[in-house]
């Protein structure tokens, strides 16, 4: 499917690398396939449409870590040999920050394969718990099956930054969280000093992804949510967004697009999505509306949200119900099939690019259209009804 979504874009085509080892994660259970040094392209490529690594050759670098044998440019080298034809999505000589990348199986990580298949440079931003472990899972290979592009060639990246949005500058940081073990290591990384990071590094971005959100009460009925675990959803989900813009764009490229995802729950009833979340994509989409006002009157950037449908990843698991959540999905949607984290990419890449320069303030739904349904066409009352399915 990723290979049909680039090609259909006609994204520009990158050079190809041979990877060394690869490994897949799927509905958050991994699987180990080895594969040759001297494997296909084709293989590679054919591989469950996921990615691969080469040898990395440069330091990866994080505020805390370095990794000796990692990459870190993320930017893919074109071939000018070829001529492409139409309109293509090419992003060549942009910078891409994408806040929330923890794992190889997220909305996070699929829309920065997609930037990087266009060519843009990726940077990003991983919550402080978990840079040790996405960083060591780089380094031993875990990702390796993740980072082959459609064509077969590799997403690089740059540089990752530890990041906790929930926390503005260093005066935000309580005294607990500062002794934490799991913060021990790692510096600079509130929101503020991870732009002025960026910038003493970059200089500037183009582009500026906001993939995270959480809600520690969220299997909880709104009914039975504090304030405590309501304020903190709307923190992290939706004023983390906020922030972002608010340090970023002044090192945002005149033209830049920012994204955010949000989820249908902002504007339908969905049981079980609780602990305030609803309520701080809700907000999240007001604010996309705001500052896309804000940000293109002052800066000239876009502002634009992508509601995305349910994916089996690893943060949603914290969900509760997320394989619930497919199977309606496949029953009523228009398009009955599961939804790929690579469509939700190649939008991303779509709004990031010169073809969405008229395209701002707005709430993309990526759902195979779950989202223009009144009711539930699965249920027993529309037995009698000839409504057509498909074989999904």
């Amino acid at each position: 499917m990723a290979a049909k979504a680039a090609s259909s874009l006609q994204m520009a085509r990158v050079r190809p690398c041979i990877s060394t080892s690869h490994r897949a994660f799927k509905a958050g259970v991994a699987f180990v396939s080895g594969v040759s040094k001297k494997a296909s392209l084709a293989k590679l490529a054919s591989a469950g449409h996921l990615s691969s690594a080469q040898p990395l050759h440069r330091s990866f670098m994080s505020s805390s870590v370095k990794l000796d044998k990692f990459v870190t440019k993320a930017m893919a080298e074109f071939s000018d040999s070829k001529p492409v034809s139409g309109l293509s999505i090419d992003l060549r000589g942009k910078k891409a920050f994408i806040a929330g990348v923890a794992d190889d199986n997220g909305y996070g990580w699929a829309i920065a394969k997609s930037l990087a298949t266009a060519g843009a440079e990726i940077l990003v931003g991983t919550w402080v718990p978990a840079l040790n472990i996405f960083e060591t899972s780089l380094r031993r290979g875990k990702f390796d099956e993740s980072r082959v592009l459609p064509d077969g060639s590799l997403m690089e990246i740059t540089k990752v930054y530890p990041l906790d949005a929930v926390y503005d500058s260093p005066e935000d940081v309580p005294e607990d969280v500062k002794a934490n073990k799991r913060y021990a290591g790692s510096s600079k990384w509130t929101v503020k000093e991870v732009a002025e990071s960026v910038k003493q590094d970059f200089g500037s971005i183009d582009i500026l992804v906001h993939s995270l959100a959480n809600g520690p009460e969220v299997s909880k009925p709104l009914l039975e949510t504090s304030r405590n675990g309501y304020l903190a959803a709307v923190s992290a989900s939706s004023y983390s967004y906020v922030s972002l813009l608010k340090h970023f764009v002044p090192i945002m490229n005149p033209g830049g697009s920012s994204i955010s995802l949000t989820y249908i729950a902002s504007e339908r009833i969905i049981p079980g999505y609780g602990g305030g979340m609803s309520s701080a994509k809700a907000a999240l989409e007001s604010d996309t509306r705001v500052l896309a006002f804000e940000a293109g009157r002052k800066h000239k950037i876009r502002v634009n949200t992508i509601s995305a449908g349910p994916l089996r990843s690893r943060a949603a698991k914290a969900i509760g119900f997320i394989d619930t959540m497919i199977e309606y999905s496949l029953e009523n949607a228009p398009l009955q099939k599961e939804l790929s984290a690579d469509e939700v990419g190649n939008t991303a890449a779509f709004l990031a690019s010169p073809l969405a320069t008229a395209i701002t303030g707005a709430v993309i739904y990526v759902d195979n259209g779950l989202n223009a349904m009144g009711v539930g066409v699965n249920s027993p009352i529309f037995k009698e009804l000839d409504i057509s399915k498909s074989n999904h």
